[in-house]
């Protein structure tokens, strides 16, 4: 048995590697922002934030990706707003996938990040508060490098979630092959089709892609205990 993924199903790689990098540049900025926001003990509604934002790690993913395709459907609320305003159509296309990934990742790194940031990071910019420092200053200087552990800790989470997707990404992206199928949904598919050699392969791929991701957490778990 052959071991050349490209050949096997190069469509779904390519896509599931621009969905990964697309949505680490996203969780550096919204994933950290929402963070920080959710530190704040006086932020309104910051229950509510924080129940959303967890809902992907309560709520099954293929219910929540068919509210969200009744939100971002062409009829939908917000969908159809995109849509006439801006000619965006966000379920079944490649923007529907990136979402579905963003969406599920996204707990993976606030939840962390924001522990770090309500214990030791926010001594620290008290401190830093109290020599003088201003909050940009503060918020750059001091709490970003004291909880990037933390912050790369999230976003591993976040990537081995977004390589496993399948609910979410299979309502908003609607499997389409060669457009919209990613690795997970194109193993599934070849199961379907018979075709178990190259479901084979995509399996071992995925699974190596999960030990990589595994061995870089307990390499950050133990830079964490040696106050790395």
């Amino acid at each position: 048995m052959s071991l050349l993924w490209a050949n096997c199903a190069p469509a779904p790689i390519g896509l599931s590697l621009k969905v990964v990098l697309a949505m680490i540049l996203s969780q550096l900025v919204l994933g950290v922002s929402l963070a920080w926001l959710l530190s704040r003990p006086r932020l309104p509604g910051r229950l509510i934030w924080e129940s959303l934002i967890s809902l992907p790690l309560v709520f099954p993913p293929i219910a929540i990706g068919f509210f969200l395709l009744l939100l971002l459907g062409r009829r939908g609320a917000l969908g159809a707003v995109l849509h006439d305003n801006l000619g965006v159509d966000v379920v079944f296309s490649p923007l529907g996938v990136y979402l579905a990934a963003l969406i599920a990742g996204l707990p993976l790194i606030v939840k962390p990040v924001q522990a770090a940031m309500q214990s030791s990071a926010s001594e620290l910019a008290e401190a830093a508060y109290v020599l003088g420092r201003g909050r940009f200053a503060t918020f750059f200087l001091v709490v970003l490098p004291s909880v990037h552990t933390a912050i790369l800790a999230g976003l591993v989470l976040a990537i081995g979630r977004a390589l496993g997707e399948v609910g979410i990404t299979l309502m908003l992206g609607g499997n389409i092959i060669g457009q919209t199928e990613t690795l997970s949904l194109a193993i599934y598919n070849r199961v379907l089709d018979g075709d178990f050699d190259c479901a084979t392969q995509l399996s071992l791929l995925l699974g190596g892609g999960s030990l990589l991701l595994f061995g870089a957490m307990q390499w950050l778990a133990g830079s964490r205990r040696a106050g790395v």
